[in-house]
């Protein structure tokens, strides 16, 4: 096997071996936990830009990657966030449950789409304000999983929700798109 040819779908099976760990870190007592589950979050997000990147200036793309990298996306981004809901804090939850609401809604809509469209042989790329949508919710979420444990100047948990409510109103605009275009094809 050549590494070269790959390296991102190794990148993308790290991502998916994250999620156990988060989990497991996440429910850590003090600083450790919110400092681990955001470190690794961080990593899960580095290892879903550098997939891509490496596979597109390496020409590695494989049908495996197609298929496992939104799949691994969404499965990190949906533990993180059900994760962050169901955290209670001081009697508080760590992330607002509408925002969270409409991003994994949105995700399962638009994946569900995006089936149906590569059955009937028409591609939907990413738009660059999903792109943005995206930097933004992994942005909210590792802040949000930093949270009170982050340094206090910060105030990570409080930019970690103004950044989520914002992800969902781009997560709005953005499955609003895909939905319209995809609607022709129906």
């Amino acid at each position: 096997m050549n590494l070269r040819k790959n390296l991102p779908n190794y990148l993308t099976y790290l991502r998916i071996a994250v999620i156990p760990a988060l989990i497991m870190v996440f429910f850590l007592k003090g600083d450790w936990g919110y400092w681990l589950s955001a470190g690794l979050f961080l990593l899960a997000g580095i290892t879903d830009w550098l997939d891509g990147y490496v596979a597109r200036i390496w020409d590695a793309q494989s049908n495996v990657g197609k298929f496992l990298d939104p799949i691994a996306d969404k499965l990190l981004v949906a533990t993180a966030l059900l994760l962050l809901v169901q955290s209670n804090t001081d009697d508080a939850t760590r992330a607002d449950i509408i925002p969270a609401i409409a991003i994994v809604c949105r995700e399962i809509l638009v994946s569900g789409l995006r089936e149906f469209l590569a059955e009937v042989r028409i591609g939907m790329p990413v738009s660059k304000l999903a792109k943005w949508k995206t930097a933004m919710q992994m942005v909210a979420i590792f802040l949000l999983l930093l949270g009170v444990g982050g340094p206090a100047w910060l105030h990570a948990d409080l930019l970690g929700r103004i950044f989520l409510w914002l992800a969902a109103a781009l997560t709005l605009v953005t499955g609003y798109a895909y939905v319209k275009t995809g609607w022709k094809h129906l």
